[in-house]
């Protein structure tokens, strides 16, 4: 894992979510965790003891969790898009495509690397189709470069919510 500086674009949405994750894990997770290496540790010989195994395994997963959404949140830029009023797309629109190769709508937001989740819409802002649709506008054609070849797509709608 590398820890730098850099600052780290993402919504309000985005840097809720994490903050209540690392309030879970620091509140629930890792008590419960102590809870299980106490109780682990009660059964005697440690060495052939697999729930002390297991709990300590947990226990350093949970650790670079931890540090992991810490140093996230630290480096976290907020982006509020509910003040962004632009007719172009930039980082936290949610655009409605039309995939003019296949004729069916698709729709995205575009989001910081830590939020990304394809399954809900939400694409990272370094991906390739975020780089292509920056600075578009409602009725633009644009060509983008997909795993399964190049894809044509217009632009419907941009909303800022």
């Amino acid at each position: 894992m590398s820890i730098n500086n850099d600052s780290c674009p993402i919504t309000k949405e985005g840097y809720d979510k994490m903050v209540k994750d690392l309030k879970r894990l620091k509140s629930v997770e890792r008590p419960a965790n102590i809870l299980a290496i106490e109780e682990a540790r009660a059964h005697g010989d440690l060495s052939e003891n697999a729930e002390y195994s297991a709990a300590k395994e947990k226990q350093s997963f949970l650790e670079g969790k931890i540090i992991e959404l810490e140093d996230k949140i630290a480096r976290a830029q907020i982006i509020d898009i509910s003040k962004i009023c632009e007719e172009k797309i930039v980082f936290g629109a949610k655009i409605k495509l039309m995939d003019l190769d296949i004729g069916t709508e698709v729709s995205y937001q575009i989001v910081g690397d830590t939020e990304s989740d394809i399954s809900k819409g939400k694409i990272s802002i370094s991906s390739p189709i975020a780089k292509a649709l920056i600075g578009k506008c409602v009725g633009d054609e644009v060509t983008i470069n997909v795993p399964k070849g190049k894809r044509e797509f217009e632009v419907l709608d941009i909303v800022y919510s």
